[in-house]
């Protein structure tokens, strides 16, 4: 196991460098830069005020030579600095992380949870009422789209019924500390984390179903079942630990894509989160940031896809090291 996750440390280095290179070349090959956009701004745009602040910031180098230095800063931690923000960019990433995380992952968990579950108890009960219902809810969250869910997810519960707050990490003002404190963000945490999490849920269910239907037809389900075991005891300790593991590859590629997904649903749910921000450094055109977010979300997806691989080990032992 030690070498194995050494390997995969070398490989998912070699993966960020290329990520980085990749996203700082089309990142500059887009037309416009921050210069002309705060030089417009600020109601100025010389000739020589926009190679003045080109200067400032670096951008009157070749190419070459603005990604040397980057790729330098970074292997420092050294995101540089938003302007725009008037801050280093690893305190606003550092500043946002937390409630993308708290987010991402408690979808995380519902998703994979209540996925797998509905999934085995549909696949429990093939042909059943109960089978064609959640079958149905399936499709429906799978082509629903997530912004028109949010949506009506505010206007719903909290809007008509008022159950949950519909913006926001806690209660602006609130002075709440400790206990109180948590319990308010989970309160708003509520709709933005089902909202975000019952697609993948969808996914789950879906394929959990058919993995359990296909590994129940297997001859060491049928001897489980001669052997006078309970239906119960064969799903759980038989079938599921089988089935579950596409299941667990799937929920490992599309963990990273959570936080691609917290975008949208932190923009609805005015969450403060490093999707938002993201947003906001797009539209600002904040170079360095929207850099800074992008390495930092491909550090995430490759750490969620490493987690996976060795999750996957474990269920399976099975599983060689080499890959």
């Amino acid at each position: 196991m030690p070498r194995f996750i050494v390997s995969r440390l070398g490989k998912m280095a070699l993966i960020l460098v290329g990520i980085i290179i990749l996203n700082f070349v089309l990142i500059h090959a887009a037309p416009g830069d921050p210069a002309s956009v705060m030089a417009g701004e600020a109601g100025d745009a010389d000739a020589a005020f926009l190679q003045q602040l080109r200067e400032r910031f670096g951008l009157d180098k070749p190419l070459p030579i603005q990604l040397l230095t980057y790729l330098s800063n970074v292997l420092r931690l050294d995101f540089g600095y938003s302007y725009r923000q008037g801050m280093p960019v690893i305190d606003l990433i550092t500043d946002r992380l937390p409630a993308t995380l708290l987010l991402s992952g408690s979808a995380f968990l519902i998703s994979l949870v209540l996925g797998v579950a509905a999934g085995a108890l549909a696949a429990s009960r093939q042909g059943k009422v109960s089978d064609s219902v959640i079958s149905t809810l399936a499709l429906l969250f799978y082509a629903t789209p997530l912004f028109w869910l949010a949506l009506m997810a505010v206007l719903l519960f909290s809007v008509q019924l008022g159950w949950f707050p519909g913006f926001g990490y806690e209660s602006v003002g609130s002075g709440y500390g400790g206990l109180e404190r948590a319990a308010d963000i989970l309160h708003h945490l509520v709709l933005p984390a089902l909202t975000l999490g019952l697609f993948f849920m969808a996914v789950y269910a879906r394929m959990t179903r058919a993995s359990v239907l296909e590994v129940s037809r297997l001859d060491f389900v049928r001897t489980a079942r001669a052997k006078g075991l309970r239906p119960r005891v064969v799903l759980v300790r038989h079938i599921l630990r089988n089935a579950i593991l596409p299941v667990v590859t799937l929920a490992g590629l599309q963990a990273g894509q959570l936080v691609g997904g917290a975008v949208l649903i932190e923009t609805v749910f005015a969450w403060p989160g490093i999707g938002r921000l993201m947003f906001e450094a797009l539209e600002q055109r904040d170079y360095n940031l929207l850099l800074g977010i992008f390495v930092v979300s491909a550090a995430m997806v490759l750490a969620f896809n490493l987690i996976t691989d060795i999750l996957y080990r474990l269920v399976d032992p099975r599983i060689g090291a080499a890959a």
